[in-house]
Formats: C-alpha cells, structure tokens, sequence
C-alpha cells in the first residue's frame, strides 16, 4: 500500500490518496484524521478504478451520507451509513437504475417503514419491515 498525501506527526492527516499494487491501482481518496478515513466528499475504488462508495466517513468507517456502486457504475444505494452499514433512511436500486427499495434500514436490512419495487418500477409491498421481512402491508 502506498500514500500520497498530507502528514502530521508521522499520521496521514488531510488530503490524501491510497494505492495498492504496483500498478499503483486507486483505492481511496480523501480526507484523513490521524491516521483513518474521516469526513467530506470521500471517494473508495474496487478493481479497475471503478468507484464503489462515495460519501462521508468518520473515525475510518462509512458513517453519514454516501452512495455506493454496483461494478458497472451505476448506483446500488444512496443514504445514511452507520458503522459501514445502511442505516437510516434510504434507497436501494437494482442494477438497471429502477428503485428496488425507499425507506428505513437498520445494520443493512430493509427495516421500519418502506416501500418495494418491482424490477419495472411498479410498487410491490408497502409497508413495514423487520430485519428484511414483510410484516405489515399499509396499502
């Protein structure tokens, strides 16, 4: 692992980026508090610089608002994160772009008030979730 950026103290502090391998191959770009992740506009990057989050971190975690990426680019969710998982309020889509999921989440799962979709957009249950589950339909 390799980092270009800002030090303080022998810590990665402010503006930086983060490369592996010897293609030199971008994994992270942002801002860093001694040492970890932190705030702002944060960009992560999978295998061939394709981006698979971007958002706020905080304390070197996925915590705040952020969207994350299928592999082709296109988005997979857009929300709030705590603790690197979706927790919050926010929207899972499938990979055609359509709305798979709008509503609450809690460590990941489809969890309180939400609405499900169908693949061409039309809606499939709305209503109240448990730990992913359909438990109560309010249509």
């Amino acid at each position: 692992m390799v980092f270009e950026g800002e030090y303080v103290n022998d810590e990665r502090n402010g503006e930086g980026k983060e490369y592996k391998g010897y293609n030199r191959e971008l994994i992270f770009e942002g801002e860093y508090l001694n040492n970890k992740r932190w705030k702002g506009n944060c960009k992560e990057y999978g295998s061939k610089n394709n981006l698979i989050y971007e958002g706020e971190y905080l304390n070197g975690e996925k915590n705040g608002k952020g969207k994350e990426f299928y592999d082709n680019s296109e988005i997979l969710f857009k929300g709030e994160y705590k603790n690197r998982k979706w927790n919050g309020t926010g929207t899972e889509f499938f990979k055609n772009g359509n709305i798979k999921y709008k509503g609450e989440f809690l460590d990941g799962k489809w969890n309180g008030k939400g609405v499900e979709y169908y693949h061409n957009g039309k809606i499939r249950f709305s209503g109240e979730f448990l730990k992913g589950k359909r438990i109560k339909n309010t249509k």
